[in-house]
């Protein structure tokens, strides 16, 4: 993925209005993000602990996601795999709801998916990140099988945010 900057991200939101996203929170680090292993950047809110955001290049059009993030409950204690990069973590996956873009999302309409709380998943494919013993399934796929297998789903999630 290439290099973003703040404007770049606040301008490609299709799920909330320009003035949520010129008040949202950007990473003050995206100059020491490892930008050639990432395929979206995915990051927490640190003041609002129940939001998230993505941001990725889509067919040369760069997109960008606000996710909420619902309270911790006890289920999220057991092991659970992350729907975009089929890493399994205890307690390190999250129900993330995306409100869908345009009409549908301003009616309450929204796509739901699990991924990983930090939104990290690029790093645990490439096994940057360790997410603990078992966190990995053996898989015979090759590293960019895995890659393309994460691009996809994430792909697919986008698709279901902005149709």
């Amino acid at each position: 993925m290439r290099p973003l900057t703040a404007r770049e991200i606040r301008t490609a939101f299709v799920n909330c209005t320009k003035g949520e996203a010129k008040r949202l929170f950007i990473p003050h680090d995206l100059a020491e993000r490892p930008w050639d292993d990432l395929d979206f950047l995915g990051w927490r809110d640190p003041q609002a602990p129940d939001r998230a955001y993505l941001a990725t290049e889509l067919d040369g059009r760069l997109m960008a996601l606000a996710l909420r993030c619902p309270s911790t409950t006890s289920w999220q204690t057991r092991r659970s795999m992350c729907s975009m990069c089929i890493t399994t973590h205890t307690g390190g996956v999250s129900l993330m709801v995306a409100a869908k873009a345009g009409k549908a999302g301003q009616q309450g309409n929204s796509v739901v998916a699990y991924i990983c709380s930090d939104l990290a998943c690029p790093l645990y494919v490439r096994g940057k990140k360790d997410a603990g013993i078992g966190a990995r399934l053996h898989e015979s796929l090759t590293l960019e099988e895995k890659i393309q297998r994460t691009v996809t789903n994430l792909t697919a999630f986008i698709a279901k945010v902005t149709a």
